[in-house]
């Protein structure tokens, strides 16, 4: 598979990685961890070097199978983790934290579960309003050189927060949520990003499933689907109304012999060089449609199609319940 640098500092990545968090957490129950294994292997066989976990999915179970997955190819792969949430003893969140010494701490667990003793790229999982970014991006500076881990990411972060943190220690990647049904970050993000040379990384390229056209409004989620039971545009009737994207990209598609996966994920590589997007899936045969993407090429007139059947669709719901929106662009 072709690859990608994200940011100045010349972490190189396979163009499409590989989002693990469905595999243990928020879609439904947890995939056996044998056959997460061998999916996450299947992928590294097919190309992917670029692997995306957290302490908080689960917690921790999703870093313990991807340790164990990548274990045997560990010098070809780069792995991202995360840390900045509080997880009680029942291992729920309980807000999030930021403080220096909670970030070396949770740095060493994580090398634990991964089974490394280097993190390839660390994000903080969201901005904590009460630890000053200079804080944490010096504490993850003091990490890279001891040699615990090799890049700083953020996630969900504003422009503000990352040029504040990016003076302190450069920044290698933001990660946040990126897709034809989702282009906030058009505004303000991939413009300072370019700027200070910053790579990106969407997640949930397909708008976690719907642009597939596999969801409909007659779609039942498991009790366990995050959802079905957090996300506005998942209500029955947002499904229903969110449609005429889904119908406009499958149109696009067949015209061009690939998927609306395909083309979804196509159309993220086109937006700049250094984007590399972590679609999930728990199928094999879903991981090869998604990766088979790389080898769509647009043409200038193909994203022009694109733009002008999207352009005029407004999309029923918000991203996220205001809850989950305080926590982003912070």
């Amino acid at each position: 598979m072709q690859t990608r640098t994200l940011g100045n500092g010349g972490l190189e990545v396979s163009a499409i990685g590989l989002g693990c968090m469905g595999l243990s957490y928020a879609y439904g129950p947890a995939t056996d961890t044998k056959d997460a294994v061998a999916l996450i292997r299947a992928a590294v066989e097919r190309g992917v070097t670029f692997f995306d976990t957290a302490e908080v999915y689960g917690p921790y179970v999703n870093e313990e199978v991807v340790g164990e997955a990548l274990r045997p190819f560990r010098n070809e792969v780069v792995i991202a983790t995360k840390f900045g949430f509080k997880i009680d003893e029942r291992g729920a969140q309980s807000g999030m934290d930021s403080r220096p010494e909670h970030i070396r701490e949770v740095a060493d667990e994580s090398l634990k579960r991964l089974k490394t003793d280097v993190i390839d790229l660390f994000y903080q999982h969201r901005v904590d309003p009460n630890v000053p970014i200079e804080d944490v991006a010096g504490t993850v500076k003091d990490l890279i050189a001891e040699g615990k881990v090799r890049h700083f990411g953020l996630s969900e972060a504003g422009a503000d927060t990352i040029r504040r943190a990016h003076a302190v220690q450069p920044v290698t990647a933001l990660q946040s949520e990126y897709s034809l049904w989702w282009r906030e970050p058009e505004k303000d993000i991939l413009p300072t990003l370019e700027e200070l040379g910053i790579g990106f990384v969407p997640f949930s390229p397909l708008g976690k499933g719907f642009l597939t056209g596999a969801i409909t409004e007659d779609t039942t989620f498991d009790a366990m689907d995050y959802r079905a039971k957090v996300f506005p545009r998942f209500t029955p009737e947002a499904r229903k109304a969110n449609k005429p994207i889904v119908e406009a990209l499958a149109h696009i598609a067949r015209g061009m012999d690939v998927t609306p996966a395909q083309l979804a994920i196509a159309w993220l590589l086109a937006q700049r060089p250094w984007i590399a997007p972590i679609p999930g899936t728990t199928k094999i045969h879903r991981l090869e449609e998604n990766l088979a993407a790389a080898a769509v090429t647009l043409t200038p007139d193909d994203l022009r199609s694109i733009e002008a059947a999207v352009s005029g669709i407004a999309i029923e719901g918000a991203r996220y319940p205001a809850y989950l929106a305080q926590r982003v662009g912070k």
